[in-house]
C-alpha cells in the first residue's frame, strides 16, 4: 500500500451530497477520486471532476485495484441503499483508511454505519431542516452547529448592546456566549476585541453551547 497523502479523499456515491462534497475538495486543491456504480452518474461527473470512475465499492477487489486503499480520507455518500452504504464503509475500514466519513438518512443508519467503522457520520437532511428551522424566523441570519453541542451563529445586534463596546455589553458573561466578530455593511470582517464598539445595524458573529446561543438569539425582537 502506497503512502497516504493528508488532502487525498476517495469519494463513493456521486448523488447531490457526494457530488458536491467531492466538487468542493476538488476546487480547494485536494486530491479525489470518485467513484459511483451508475455509469450515466458517472459520464455526468466526467466534465466537472479530474478522476471519477465507474465501479461497484461493495467489490473491496475493485477498491484495492482503483487504489482507493491508499487515499488518507473516505467520504460515503451512499444514503438510499443501506446495504451498499453499510458494505462500502466496511470495505474502506478494512482496507486501513482513519479517517471514513457517511452519509446517513436516519438514526439507525448512522448507529450501523458507526459499528462497521464510519468515524464521523452525517445527516444532512436533518442538519439542513435544522438550520432553515433557526433562520426562518429572521432572528439568526447563519447558523451551524457542531457534533459536540457547539454552534455559531450570524445575529442582529440585541438593542442593549449597541452604542457600547463589547466590554461594556458583557455580552459574555451576561449571555453565555462569545462574539468572536462583527460584520458592518460595507466594511471587511471586525475581529472583536473589548474595545470593540458595536453600532446599529451591526451583525455579531458568536459562538458557544447551542442551547446558549438559541437563547441570546430569542432577544432580538
Amino acid at each position: 500500500m502506497g503512502d497516504r497523502k493528508s488532502d487525498s479523499v476517495v469519494v463513493v456515491g456521486l448523488g447531490r451530497f457526494g457530488s458536491g462534497v467531492a466538487s468542493s475538495l476538488s476546487e480547494l486543491g485536494h486530491d479525489v477520486l470518485a467513484i459511483d456504480s451508475s455509469a450515466e452518474v458517472v459520464q455526468a461527473q466526467s466534465g466537472k471532476l479530474a478522476h471519477v470512475v465507474q465501479a461497484d465499492a461493495t467489490d473491496i477487489d475493485s477498491l484495492k485495484q482503483l487504489g482507493a486503499g491508499d487515499f488518507r480520507h473516505a467520504v460515503v455518500g451512499i444514503g438510499q441503499n443501506l446495504e451498499a452504504s453499510v458494505l462500502t464503509i466496511l470495505n474502506m475500514s478494512q482496507m486501513g483508511i482513519k479517517d471514513i466519513w457517511a452519509k446517513a438518512n436516519n438514526q439507525q443508519h448512522g448507529r450501523i454505519a458507526e459499528r462497521v467503522g464510519a468515524h464521523h457520520v452525517v445527516y444532512p437532511e436533518f442538519e439542513m431542516g435544522e438550520r432553515v428551522a433557526h433562520l426562518v424566523t429572521g432572528k439568526m441570519i447563519d447558523f451551524i452547529e457542531f457534533e459536540d453541542g457547539f454552534a455559531i451563529a450570524k445575529t442582529r445586534t440585541p438593542r442593549e448592546a449597541q452604542g457600547k463596546t463589547l466590554s461594556e455589553s458583557a455580552v459574555r458573561s451576561r449571555h453565555g456566549v462569545t462574539v468572536v466578530g462583527i460584520k458592518r455593511r460595507h466594511q471587511d470582517f471586525i475581529y472583536a476585541q473589548a474595545h470593540t464598539m458595536v453600532e446599529p445595524g451591526d451583525f455579531l458573529i458568536v459562538a458557544g453551547p447551542t442551547s446558549a446561543i438559541e437563547r441570546f438569539a430569542a432577544r432580538m425582537s
